[in-house]
């Protein structure tokens, strides 16, 4: 008996050791989430992940891979083995389908694309159904298959007059819901039928502003916050009809942070203010439960420029300060009152959160990682010079896996596994 108690005992260890061994592997989790579109699958920037090591990023041997995918600022999405980014060339834009585990390219798609102010793509391709759906800085919508990037359908939202290309070109991400493509484009957006590419409906054909819609339901009914160059605009996501509209006027139209929707109350921040470059135009929280939005408070103690922030608990971290500007920080503040928390000056860059977290990468290419409390700003790990600079993505953790990229195309892959 006790021969085959030691037996039974053995060959449960061994197998008991060969999951642990397969759950530390590169890649392996036990929490493995997707990451299907812009900000994630709430797009809010906040990942369900948990069971990472925030002290990888100080293990050199912990960086998987390297690759270019061209100049730009799109960041990644993620589903299984495979990811998608974009980067633009030589008046080309290219949609990258690589292999996570090695950054080993896949397929990938390219087409024209004239050259903008800070040249290089913008936007994040958004994954649904087997189907991968982007947008170009010139309004070339494009479907593909995400399996060998076969072309499924296009539309060109300049060309068709649909919409005008905002200065800096189209910046908003496609957001998939349901079976509707939903687009920053145009006054207050434009909505296609995501199998076909027709349109649903769209508004008035001018230029809108970058920030990605945002999804939320009111009254019963599925609405889109569409931050467009003058106003954020609240839009019945499959009719278009405005619900109502509340004016936001920026100098250089810099609607580009997505704005935050936590039940009935938006946040919204920007950096310049109109007519007067030197000043800035801060951050405000509004109450839609009546329907129409009311001011709670508005300040300066976040002036995004275009990084989104993160809300947490009750309070929002973010970037305060222009890009370029040493003086920039990170910044928590209390989203019931706008009062600010703490300051930590890390410079300007962007983030996401992900198990009580904040992932921070600045502009100069230093991650780091700081828990997400309003007590003050406590750093878990920081690594220099993970990538050259400029960088102005905002980072992705899916599968243990981090992965940053610069505005020069260099795209870092960092084992988080435990």
């Amino acid at each position: 008996m006790d021969t085959l108690s030691k037996s039974i005992r053995h060959m449960l260890a061994g197998i008991f050791a060969g999951l642990l061994t397969s759950l530390c592997q590169p890649g392996i989790a036990a929490d493995a989430q997707e990451w299907l579109q812009w900000r994630g699958p709430n797009n809010n920037g906040i990942s369900m992940e948990s069971g990472w090591n925030p002290a990888a990023l100080m293990d050199k041997s912990k960086v998987l891979w390297r690759v270019n995918v061209g100049l730009g600022y799109s960041s990644v999405s993620v589903q299984g083995k495979r990811l998608y980014t974009m980067g633009w060339q030589d008046n080309q834009a290219t949609i990258h389908c690589l292999h996570v585990e090695t950054g080993k390219e896949e397929w990938k798609y390219s087409y024209a694309c004239d050259k903008v102010t800070y040249p290089g793509t913008r936007t994040t391709p958004a994954l649904d159904s087997g189907l991968l759906y982007t947008i170009s800085t010139n309004g070339l919508v494009l479907c593909l298959d995400a399996s060998d990037g076969t072309m499924k359908w296009q539309r060109d939202l300049t060309a068709e007059k649909l919409a005008k290309a905002p200065y800096y070109g189209f910046g908003g991400s496609p957001r998939v819901e349901g079976d509707l493509l939903v687009l920053n484009a145009g006054e207050s957006g434009i909505v296609l039928d995501k199998k076909n590419g027709k349109t649903i409906w769209s508004s008035a054909a001018e230029q809108g502003g970058y920030a990605t819609p945002v999804v939320f339901e009111m009254s019963g009914q599925k609405c889109a916050a569409i931050f467009g160059r003058k106003a954020l605009n609240s839009v019945v996501l499959r009719t278009g009809a405005t619900l109502w509209s509340y004016p936001w006027d920026t100098g250089f139209d810099s609607s580009c942070a997505d704005p935050i929707i936590l039940g009935s109350k938006i946040f919204l921040s920007t950096c310049y203010e109109k007519g007067n470059m030197s000043r800035d135009k801060g951050c405000v929280l509004l109450d839609i439960s009546d329907g129409k939005p009311k001011l709670v408070w508005q300040n300066l103690n976040m002036r995004s420029h275009f990084s989104s922030c993160i809300a947490l608990a009750g309070h929002v971290y973010g970037f305060d300060g222009r890009a370029g500007d040493k003086k920039s920080s990170l910044k928590c503040i209390d989203l019931a009152t706008g009062e600010e928390k703490w300051s930590q000056a890390v410079g300007f860059g962007s983030l996401m959160a992900a198990d009580g977290k904040l992932i921070l990468l600045n502009e100069w290419g230093t991650l780091f990682i700081a828990e997400a409390t309003p007590a003050g700003y406590k750093e878990l790990a920081k690594a220099e010079g993970i990538l050259p600079a400029r960088c102005w993505t905002a980072p992705v953790l899916c599968g243990s896996r981090l992965f940053c990229r610069n505005d020069s195309g260099e795209l870092v892959c960092i084992d988080m596994s435990p």
